[in-house]
C-alpha cells in the first residue's frame, strides 16, 4: 500500500539484506518513522510495546526476530521461541509464525538455521500479502451487490485491520481498498477504537493516505448510524477464530455486532488461515484475553495546537482503570468470514469445508 504516493509494505529487509525494517506505530499519525530492529530483542520490544500491532504482522516481525536470534547464536532457538510467545496472548498468528520457524529450524545443524530463518520469514510475510489481497478479492463481491442496489457504500469498521496490521493490504480494508480502486463509491465509518484509538489514528491514516472517503466517530456512535440506515455493513478483522466461528478481536467488537443483529445490519469478519485456532471451540471460555496497562484509559496522546505531542491523564485523579484489550463475539452473531479461500458461515462445518486440512 502507500504513503504519499510511495508503495511499501509493513516490515520489510533493510538494504544490507539482515537488520528488519517496521514503521514505529506509536508515533502515527503524527509522524511517519522507520524502526531498524537489529536483535530478537528489539523485535520482542516492538511487538510487546505496539510498536507493531495486529495479529498477521505481529507474527510476521516475530519470524524475522527468530532470524536475527539465529544469526547471533543459532543455538538459543527454544529459548527465543518461547520468550517472543510470551509477548502477547491473544493473537494467534504469533504462535502460528513461530511454529512455523520451529519446524523448519529445529532439526537443521546450527550454521544452516541463520540463512533458513530468513527464507522462512520471508515465506511468511509474502503468504500474509497475498494471502490479505486474496480476502480483499473475496470481499469485494459484498460491497459491488451493495453499490449497485443503492449506489453509495457505508461500511463501519472497528480498530485497525489495513495494511499497517498485516504484511500488505489488511484483512477487513483489504476489500474497501479494491472496492475504492474499482472506482466504487464507498465511505467508511472508523471507530475510534479506544483506549488506543487504533482507528483514528491508524484506520484513519492509512485511509487517507489511500485516498479513501471516510470519517471518525466515536466508539459509542455506531449503533445510532445503524439505526437510522446509515451503515450498510460492518467488517471488522480478528486476532483469533474458534473451530466452532468465535471472534476474538479488540474490546468493543462484541457491542458492534449486537447493535448490527438488532438493526438487521450484516457484520462480516475477515481473516487469513493464520487467524485460525482449531484448537479451540468456546470462545469466551477458553481464548486469553490480554490485560494491558490501565494507563492506557486514564491518559491520552494527542498533538496539540502548537504541534506538540502531548500525553494528559483524563480520568479522575485516584481511579482505577481495567483494559481488557480484545473481546470475544460469539459465532451466533457473526454474518460470514471472508477468508483467502471464500466466504462462509461462522460455524465448524463451513470452516472445514474451507480447509479440510485443519480437521
Amino acid at each position: 500500500m502507500k504513503i504519499n504516493g510511495v508503495a511499501y509494505r509493513s516490515v520489510w529487509l533493510d538494504a544490507d539484506g539482515w537488520g528488519v525494517r517496521i514503521f514505529d506505530q506509536t508515533k502515527l499519525p503524527w509522524m511517519v518513522e522507520e524502526l531498524r530492529l537489529t536483535t530478537w530483542q528489539e523485535a520482542a520490544h516492538a511487538i510487546r510495546s505496539m510498536q507493531v500491532r495486529g495479529a498477521p504482522l505481529i507474527g510476521a516481525v516475530a519470524a524475522y526476530g527468530v532470524a536475527l536470534a539465529m544469526r547471533e547464536d543459532a543455538g538459543q532457538l527454544d529459548a527465543v521461541l518461547e520468550a517472543l510467545a510470551e509477548t502477547r496472548p491473544t493473537a494467534i498468528n504469533l504462535r502460528w509464525a513461530l511454529d512455523r520457524q520451529r519446524a523448519k529450524l529445529h532439526n537443521l545443524p546450527a550454521e544452516a538455521r541463520a540463512a533458513a530463518a530468513y527464507a522462512e520469514a520471508a515465506a511468511i510475510a509474502d503468504d500474509d500479502a497475498e494471502t490479505c489481497r486474496r480476502i480483499g478479492e473475496n470481499g469485494l463481491p459484498l460491497l459491488q451487490e451493495i453499490a449497485a442496489k443503492k449506489g453509495r457504500v457505508n461500511v463501519l469498521t472497528h480498530c485497525n485491520a489495513g495494511w499497517l496490521a498485516t504484511v500488505d493490504w489488511g484483512t477487513a480494508l483489504a476489500p474497501i481498498y479494491m472496492a475504492h480502486d474499482a472506482g466504487l463509491d464507498v465511505h467508511v465509518w472508523v471507530d475510534e477504537t479506544r483506549p488506543r484509538n487504533q482507528g483514528a489514528a491508524l484506520t484513519a491514516f492509512e485511509l487517507g493516505a489511500h485516498g479513501v472517503k471516510h470519517t471518525v466517530i466515536a466508539d459509542n456512535a455506531g449503533g445510532h448510524y445503524m439505526q437510522h440506515g446509515e451503515v450498510d455493513i460492518v467488517i471488522v478483522g480478528t486476532d483469533r477464530v474458534t473451530r466452532t466461528g468465535d471472534v476474538a478481536n479488540k474490546i468493543g467488537t462484541y457491542l458492534k455486532a449486537l447493535a448490527a443483529r438488532d438493526n438487521g445490519v450484516p457484520f462480516w469478519v475477515a481473516l487469513p488461515h493464520s487467524t485460525l485456532d482449531m484448537r479451540v471451540r468456546d470462545g469466551v471460555a477458553e481464548i486469553p484475553i490480554e490485560e494491558r496497562s490501565g494507563t492506557e484509559v486514564t491518559e491520552l496522546t494527542g498533538r496539540t495546537a502548537d504541534g506538540r505531542i502531548e500525553t494528559v491523564r483524563v480520568v479522575a485523579a485516584g481511579s482505577e482503570a481495567a483494559n481488557p484489550a480484545f473481546d470475544v463475539t460469539p459465532a451466533r452473531l457473526v454474518t460470514g468470514l471472508i477468508t483467502e479461500r471464500g466466504r462462509c458461515a461462522a460455524d465448524e462445518a463451513s470452516l472445514l469445508a474451507l480447509y479440510p486440512e485443519k480437521a
